[in-house]
């Protein structure tokens, strides 16, 4: 039976460039661990990010591209302020599903 409620995952302070590989990884990690599980959404808690860059918009797009991939939607958690305004400058706010908290 599929599982449709999910632990978020709790993203980092700083989600930039410089911590592209341990974010990713964690969050592989996690929607792996959720796939087998047989879940149908992976929830990523951003209520704690206070830096954002693009190459942290690029690590949403490559976990939200690998969970539809595995047939999952993606929720966007607490999305602070400055991460909405990234994925709207960057006409990428259509790939999330995104929750005030």
């Amino acid at each position: 039976m599929p599982m449709t409620s999910t632990t978020p995952l709790r993203l980092p302070h700083r989600l930039v460039a410089d911590t592209r590989a341990q974010v990713r990884d964690a969050a592989l990690r996690h929607l792996d661990s959720l796939h087998a599980a047989h879940a149908t959404e992976l929830q990523l808690d951003l209520g704690d990010v206070r830096e954002v860059d693009i190459g942290g918009i690029g690590i949403l797009v490559l976990v939200q591209k690998r969970a539809r991939e595995l047939g999952m939607e993606t929720r966007l958690v607490n999305a602070p302020p400055a991460v909405r305004r990234m994925l709207d400058l960057t006409q990428l706010s259509h790939l999330f599903d995104r929750a005030a908290g």
